[in-house]
């Protein structure tokens, strides 16, 4: 099931400003924060030496605005770069509610990163980081599907094969025949959600997809009714 979606209700479930869910993606744990303020600390620097460099030349006022908007970056950085993650699905001109199923759930524990450090006996030592995650494939009857790879979480586990899947998906084509882009899953059964980065404001989500899908339910009822 594909229903189209106005404008105004897309802007409504990913605004241009990011959501307090967005800013703590991109906020981090604490060493995120600490390399923010890092960051803040050196810039700052960097404009106090440009300050000195000028003098009395002017700029006074411009290398002071700058100062203050540097030495805040540690608060400000994640709020940009949720704004601008926004801004990249904003640009799709029409957006419409999917519901699916599931076609596939499996676990897979895949490697990310690797670490060199030394043993007890000065030997150097390849240390793997692997983190588990789950792979989840969604579709359609009209023959669409997708699939998506995160994280695996506790809640993950309850997710089984034919369960009903939602989510928003992006077009550049009024009639949404080429699907471009997709928010996160939503597995109304369990209240479970799949993604990596939180897209949608998710109360709104809930209660729109609700809406919808009893507004499409009293129209089949109604044509069944005139049949």
């Amino acid at each position: 099931m594909l229903i189209p979606i106005t404008r105004k209700t897309f802007e409504q479930l990913i605004p241009a400003v990011a959501t307090g869910a967005q800013y703590a993606y991109y906020s981090g744990k604490f060493p995120a924060f600490l390399k923010r303020l890092l960051i803040s600390v050196v810039a700052v620097v960097v404009i106090w030496l440009l300050g000195l460099a000028l003098g009395n030349n002017g700029g006074g006022g411009l290398v002071f605005l700058l100062g203050i908007t540097a030495s805040l970056y540690w608060l400000w950085g994640p709020v940009a770069l949720a704004s601008f993650r926004n801004v990249e699905c904003r640009r799709y001109q029409y957006a419409g509610f999917w519901q699916g199923r599931v076609l596939d759930v499996y676990f897979t524990d895949d490697l990310i990163g690797q670490e060199e450090t030394v043993n007890t006996r000065g030997d150097l030592v390849i240390v793997e980081n692997r983190e588990r995650r789950l792979n989840l494939e969604v579709g359609d009857k009209t023959g669409f599907s997708t699939q998506m790879q995160v994280p695996l979480r506790k809640e993950h586990e309850k997710i089984v094969k034919g369960q009903v899947a939602l989510m928003l998906v992006m077009s550049n084509q009024p009639d949404l025949s080429r699907i471009s882009k997709y928010s996160d899953i939503y597995i109304p059964n369990k209240n479970i959600w799949v993604s990596d980065y939180p897209y949608l404001r998710r109360d709104e989500f809930i209660d729109i997809s609700r809406q919808l899908r009893e507004a499409k339910r009293k129209r089949q009822s109604g044509t069944r009714d005139r049949g």
